[in-house]
């Protein structure tokens, strides 16, 4: 087998990016587009000239290999059940799941069925995290003891046309964009051992600033302001701020400190942006950016240049399919990752330190050439039409 045919199950925001940039990687050929809502399926079929298929329909069809399930956070583990049982590989957005018990048993009839099991993000395979990796593996900055994140925002009411799941149970700024912080450390330091956290909300409801839909209220039914604490196995202690009440900030997004420097990384949500690196009694001097397929920028958002090769994990995925081995975006991690998500929302409920039960190993390193082999031709990808904007979430 050298190439797999995907179905699309989730026709919303994220289906476009995931359309536009497929095309970029070997061995994935998207062939059908399903959703609940069958007319937004025929609409981006029409657009990206694919099949239009109802879920039920796309699952029993023999034709597809494997279900991307792009559905909004709370059918992610149905969804991915149902293509499981059917026989089809997943690859599911982010979060992976909503439960570590959901995780745990997708992962066992996985298992059972000799099907491969992937998760968003694979953001953390950018060409400026991926350098941020090499420079820790080489000792650039020594042993790390520590790092802060921070990921704040008005919310996301402003700009979405219904916001309302990011605001209940399943949704929060953990959830929706703590995956991309919290891969990016576990590929950068390793697993997490414990945590700890502070966690509230700003307002019990939201006014949706969009059309169709805007000066309408939303109740709030999830955590919009979190301040958390994660020791790793290591030792590394991170701090980390998530928050959909602050208006502004001047807070990094990603800071590594070791005993020999300190490594500012750009937002985990995105594959590039720079480096910037100060050794024991330098300052801070931006790094030059080694020569990464990922660290291309191919799209603008808001007219500034971004980095965005999502579907690289699912083409890691499609490769090990196809050839065998493992894959960078596997289900491990993914269920790692959950677990740290919602330990730091029970740890803030319960004001006490919370003990991770999984592990996971830190995912190999993805190195210019590595990537480069994912590619069907290592180029930006060409536009059709304007540049897609860039959004955190479905």
């Amino acid at each position: 087998m050298d190439k797999l045919n995907i179905g699309i199950i989730g026709a919303g925001n994220i289906s476009a990016t995931y359309f536009e940039l497929s095309p970029l990687f070997k061995r994935l050929n998207i062939t059908s587009v399903a959703d609940l809502n069958l007319p937004l399926a025929r609409k981006a079929a029409e657009a990206w000239q694919v099949i239009a298929q109802t879920p039920e329909d796309m699952l029993a069809d023999p034709s597809i290999d494997l279900i991307v399930n792009l559905t909004v956070p709370a059918a992610h583990y149905p969804v991915s059940k149902a293509a499981l049982l059917a026989g089809k590989h997943v690859y599911s957005e982010k979060p992976f799941v909503l439960s570590l018990a959901e995780g745990q048993e997708l992962a066992e009839i996985a298992s059972a069925k000799g099907l491969r099991l992937g998760s968003a993000p694979d953001t953390f395979l950018g060409g400026s995290h991926q350098q941020a990796r090499a420079l820790i593996d080489a000792g650039a900055i020594g042993r790390v003891h520590s790092a802060t994140a921070h990921v704040m925002s008005p919310g996301m009411e402003h700009w979405h046309p219904n916001p309302d799941f990011f605001f209940l149970p399943g949704g929060g700024p953990i959830l929706d964009l703590g995956p991309y912080y919290i891969t990016n450390f576990v590929s950068l330091l390793g697993p997490v051992a414990r945590v700890t956290a502070l966690t509230g909300m700003a307002s019990t409801e939201r006014v949706i600033g969009s059309e169709p839909r805007a000066g309408e209220r939303i109740p709030v039914k999830t955590p919009t302001t979190i301040h958390a604490l994660l020791q790793f196995a290591s030792g590394a202690m991170v701090t980390m701020g998530a928050s959909w009440d602050v208006h502004g900030h001047k807070h990094g997004n990603m800071e590594i400190y070791g005993s020999e420097g300190s490594l500012i990384l750009p937002d985990p949500n995105f594959f590039g942006g720079s480096l910037e690196l100060a050794k024991r009694g330098e300052k801070l001097a931006e790094v030059q950016m080694w020569d990464h397929p990922f660290a291309i920028p191919n799209q603008s958002q808001n007219g500034t240049p971004r980095a965005n090769y999502r579907a690289a994990g699912l083409a890691d995925m499609a490769r090990a399919i196809c050839e065998g081995g493992d894959f960078l975006c596997d289900q491990s991690r993914a269920l790692h990752v959950i677990e740290v998500m919602t330990a730091i929302l029970q740890a803030g409920e319960s004001g006490s330190w919370v003990t991770l039960t999984t592990t996971c190993d830190r995912p190999a390193a993805l190195d210019p050439e590595a990537a480069r082999e994912l590619l069907v031709q290592d180029q930006a990808v060409p536009h059709r039409g304007k540049p897609l904007a860039i959004h955190a979430s479905e």
